[in-house]
């Protein structure tokens, strides 16, 4: 029996060698141009431009070259296919390849794609194996793969000539592709449904696959599924350091217990204090704290703007360490903690960590009634919005790596400078680079010195404004 698994196999490439060959040579029907435009703008507001791509399954290369990319590479069974994509595009490298028996020698690309692809692999296990070499620490692997659902609608379409005519082919599930990524090596990151209306009917298709194929019941009905992964990573080999930051507005009290509750982590610790225009004499307790802990790497900021994020900005502008971790200043979170924060990225299980204050009961007043309503509304919205579990969106431990932040600062004008608060800048655009997010339980203290710069009613509607900004900027594209 297992001699003749290469031979079944060969037969089955070779029939859909022959099949792509003779539907490249068709022209394709001008109802199929909606469900295609649509999967272009959903790819490219996943892929940023200039990046490495890969697309197994290129055909002729229109999806590709619509990502823009600083190098792109797609590699096809069929060589009339790939004749058409390089006489289209010949900015682009094109391969006439088997995934199942595809190499390259040191290349890692940023993203991966298969679009319409995994459900006419022979052996799709196999086939992302053989992927795993290309894959860097920050690869992205991005699906979309055609839901069953629609196979009668499709077959009635292909019959009119409305659609590609295709072969049998596998019948995959979220949990079906789920558990293929984890035994080649892969971690699933979200997936979600687009396209429930595949045909261009003028306001009502705009409105059915940007907005009701999201929402229940109608995501059902979805032509297609997406999905996002990444590959497994190793913990790191050398130790990373750290660099944590600070924003202190009148917080005096804390500083001298701040300096030495922090632990050291990693190859290094910095402490780096942003002071937020004080009216006590919070800039001058952390000088002499300092001055009275020279063992301790630290460093002192004075913020020109306003706002906690618009601090944490320039903290992370100025900070040397591999690993960047927000702490507040009012010890509501105990500094102990962060060495969990640390070994969750350091591991590779995650690449972003958020605190939990929600998970273990909260001193007496730590809380007040209403926030905690609040939290707990925002989290689950959220979670929503952005496709991962989010359960504190508010908390202000916020842990992620060095190279990590730089791509969300480049991509920053995608958002725009919206949130004064600094999480929802960092959720909305580790969201966006789909950076894998993992969340630690934190004990919540009450607040011992001074009082919340927090105004729980002026920010909660702040954040229900950034609840419908979010979902025009990453749930409805």
């Amino acid at each position: 029996m297992p001699s003749r698994l290469p031979l079944e196999s060969e037969a089955y490439r070779d029939t859909r060698t022959a099949h792509w060959n003779r539907v490249a040579g068709r022209m394709r029907s001008k109802l199929g141009n909606h469900y295609r435009q649509r999967l272009l703008s959903i790819y490219r507001e996943i892929i940023p431009s200039g990046s490495r791509v890969l697309e197994v399954g290129c055909g002729r290369g229109d999806l590709l070259a619509a990502l823009s990319p600083s190098f792109g590479m797609g590699i096809d069974l069929s060589t009339r296919m790939i004749e058409l994509a390089r006489k289209a595009h010949p900015d682009l490298e094109f391969h006439v390849a088997d995934v199942h028996e595809f190499a390259l020698e040191d290349a890692a690309f940023d993203f991966i794609v298969l679009s319409d692809v995994v459900n006419d692999l022979w052996d799709v296990q196999g086939a992302l194996e053989r992927l795993r070499p290309l894959c860097g620490p920050q690869t992205r692997l991005v699906f979309n793969y055609f839901s069953h659902l629609w196979s009668g609608p499709l077959r009635m379409a292909q019959s009119l000539g409305v659609a590609q005519p295709t072969l049998p082919q596998n019948w995959l599930t979220r949990k079906d592709l789920n558990n293929l990524l984890e035994l080649a090596g892969y971690e699933p990151l979200r997936g979600w449904e687009e396209i429930c209306l595949p045909i261009s009917i003028p306001l009502l298709s705009h409105f059915a696959n940007r907005y009701l194929s999201k929402v229940l019941p109608f995501s059902w009905l979805a032509v297609t599924n997406f999905l996002v992964a990444r590959p497994l990573l190793a913990p790191e080999k050398q130790k990373p350091s750290v660099t944590v930051v600070v924003a202190a507005r009148n917080e005096s009290g804390h500083i001298e217990e701040l300096i030495t509750r922090i632990p050291e982590m990693g190859s290094g610790t910095e402490i780096v204090f942003v002071e937020g225009n004080s009216s006590d004499d919070t800039y001058e307790a952390i000088q002499k704290a300092i001055q009275d802990h020279p063992e301790r790497c630290c460093r002192l900021l004075k913020q020109c703007g306003s706002g906690k994020g618009d601090a944490v900005r320039l903290g992370f502008s100025e900070a040397s360490g591999d690993i960047l971790m927000i702490l507040d200043a009012d010890i509501t979170v105990p500094p102990e903690d962060l060495p969990r924060f640390y070994e969750a990225l350091a591991s590779g299980r995650a690449e972003f960590v958020n605190g939990v204050r929600l998970v273990y009961p909260m001193e007496d007043k730590a809380m007040r009634f209403a926030n905690l309503v609040g939290n707990k509304f925002f989290s689950w919205v959220f979670s929503w919005l952005l496709g991962q579990p989010i359960r504190d969106t508010l908390c202000g431990t916020k842990v992620l790596w060095a190279k990590g932040y730089e791509q969300i600062a480049r991509n920053r004008s995608h958002f725009g400078d919206f949130d004064p608060f600094g999480d929802f800048d960092l959720l909305f655009g580790a969201a966006r680079l789909n950076l894998k997010f993992m969340e630690i339980p934190v004990r919540y203290r009450m607040r011992r010195y001074g009082e919340t710069n927090i105004q729980r009613w002026r920010h909660g509607w702040l954040l229900l404004k950034m609840v419908v900004f979010g979902a025009r900027k990453i749930k409805f594209l």
